[in-house]
């Protein structure tokens, strides 16, 4: 019998102002895999994503990492196995890329643990595996959008995690820098057995490169399987309302929608 996922919801609720967005939901994060979540609009996806992260707080036990209640573990234990890149994150004007990847070794320190031989070593590692040293210098602000979503990703390396949870890492990048930034995801995830966890508007890049697919609709997690098992014609008119054809990509032979 299989291990349960280190990370997943139990009967999961949450609301905002007693509406409710996540309706006694279910749902593993398969680990050292890549998981992506999609589904419509207003689904619940981000609050899915944020309450694995504990960004949220549903009841009691109802998000579980490593068999205990997330709820039950103290912050700086939880950041150093799970770490989350948010949709929009926001950092101070001037800020250099290497200090903001720095940022990631917070909570391996404490005050009687400051910077180490062993943070810089994560810090320069991280931005090695970002294709950022040669960036480390400058100034966030004045990256190009692809580079600055690599800065973030580098910061969340930092942190030296298992787990890591992308939300819309590929919002406001062209499709040249969406696959860019999908293929180094993958890259690290394969390279280092990291769980990685995301949230993508884009069902072909999701179908290109997630191993597991969770396809959520009004709250609830509708289907989970692999690309082939979920992206069918019959499941993107249930889930999306779209009419369409599924045919195999040719170059790297996923299943590749084309609407009618």
């Amino acid at each position: 019998m299989a291990e349960p996922a280190r990370l997943r919801a139990e009967a999961l609720n949450v609301g905002f102002n007693s509406v409710p967005v996540l309706t006694n939901l279910s749902v593993s994060i398969p680990d050292q895999q890549m998981t992506v979540i999609v589904g419509p609009n207003a689904c619940g996806k981000s609050t899915l994503l944020r309450s694995l992260a504990r960004l949220e707080r549903p009841g009691p036990d109802q998000v579980v990492l490593d068999g205990k209640s997330i709820h039950n573990q103290s912050s700086k234990s939880v950041a150093r196995r799970l770490a989350i890149l948010p949709q929009t994150p926001v950092a101070p004007e001037g800020l250099r890329v290497r200090d903001l990847v720095a940022r990631g070794r917070t909570p391996h320190q404490s005050p009687l643990r400051q910077w180490s031989v062993r943070d810089a070593h994560m810090v320069d590692q991280a931005l090695q595996m970002t294709g950022l040293t040669d960036c480390a210098n400058r100034a966030l602000d004045t990256l190009s959008g692809g580079q600055r979503q690599r800065a973030w990703i580098a910061m969340a390396l930092a942190q030296d995690t298992d787990i890591l949870l992308l939300d819309e890492p590929t919002t406001y990048l062209d499709l040249a820098h969406q696959i860019e930034l999908l293929s180094l995801v993958r890259r690290l995830n394969r390279e280092t057995g990291r769980t990685v966890a995301m949230v993508l508007h884009d069902i072909n890049l999701a179908a290109r490169f997630a191993d597991q697919i969770i396809a959520l609709k009004d709250g609830a997690v509708r289907h989970q399987g692999t690309p082939d098992q979920v992206i069918t014609p019959e499941i993107m008119q249930e889930i999306f309302n779209l009419p369409c054809t599924v045919i195999r990509s040719p170059v790297h032979d996923h299943p590749l929608i084309i609407p009618a």
